[in-house]
């Protein structure tokens, strides 16, 4: 079955978040570091949290794998990827591992 790890970054009182180095460096080494064990990515940036309501999270990453085998191996090359958060945020990210039903 499916997994997924959904990244999520919220907003913050002095949260700060670039998403071009997120965008053009950082997800270009979760690909070469953990991209053998990816089905898929979706990135998401927060716009907003509804109408005239500012968004409640900078980014969210939904990386889906084949399953927990294929998510367990990507996590034991994590390292490079896992080291790069602080190039582009000062926020200690939420995460999510589920089953993905649809």
């Amino acid at each position: 079955m499916a997994v997924s790890l959904q990244v999520i970054y919220p907003v913050s009182d002095g949260s700060t978040f670039d998403h071009a180095y997120y965008a053009d460096t950082h997800m270009p080494l979760v690909q070469e570091h953990m991209g053998p064990h990816i089905d898929r990515v979706l990135i998401t940036k927060g716009l907003a949290g509804g109408p005239d309501q500012p968004a409640g999270f900078h980014a969210v990453a939904t990386i889906v794998f084949a399953d927990r085998e294929a998510m367990g191996a990507a996590m034991k090359v994590s390292g490079p990827v896992m080291a790069d958060v602080a190039n582009f945020t000062n926020i200690q990210p939420q995460v999510l591992i589920g089953e993905v039903i649809a």
